[in-house]
């Protein structure tokens, strides 16, 4: 059953991420649901965390690519899965990584589903290794 947008917590994290970094004047609010302890935690930290996300991408995806050549989806993306590499570590790489791309599916192409697969798998262990 593909369940619909409204209900996945990672396309709700990815609209509300995706509004407060390129509109500023957003205002952050969390309607009810059933996993809005965890949405709230995922984008209040990635937004107080960005600088430390941002070091992460530099040091492990620096020649895989420029975040700032990157569609902005893409960017909310890989910052709020890095966001949970970092301090979600009772979730398993596996299942961030799988949520995430089934959430991508409403934003981006196939195609970039992909690169977007191998980018999060390449950097979770990067990440999870160093800090863990």
């Amino acid at each position: 059953m593909k369940y619909s947008p409204k209900n996945n917590p990672r396309v709700i994290i990815i609209q509300k991420l995706y509004g407060k970094f390129f509109n500023k004047d957003e205002n952050l609010t969390f309607p009810k649901h059933r996993f809005k302890k965890f949405i709230k935690d995922v984008v209040i930290g990635t937004i107080e965390r960005d600088d430390v996300i941002n070091d992460e991408i530099k040091n492990h995806l620096m020649l895989d690519l420029k975040m700032k050549n990157l569609d902005k989806v893409f960017q909310v993306i890989i910052k709020s899965a890095i966001f949970e590499f970092l301090y979600k570590p009772k979730t398993s790489i596996k299942i961030i990584i799988k949520e995430y791309l089934n959430a991508s599916n409403f934003f981006i192409e196939d195609s970039q589903t992909k690169y977007l697969n191998a980018l999060l798998d390449k950097i979770s262990k990067k990440i999870r290794i160093s800090n863990g």
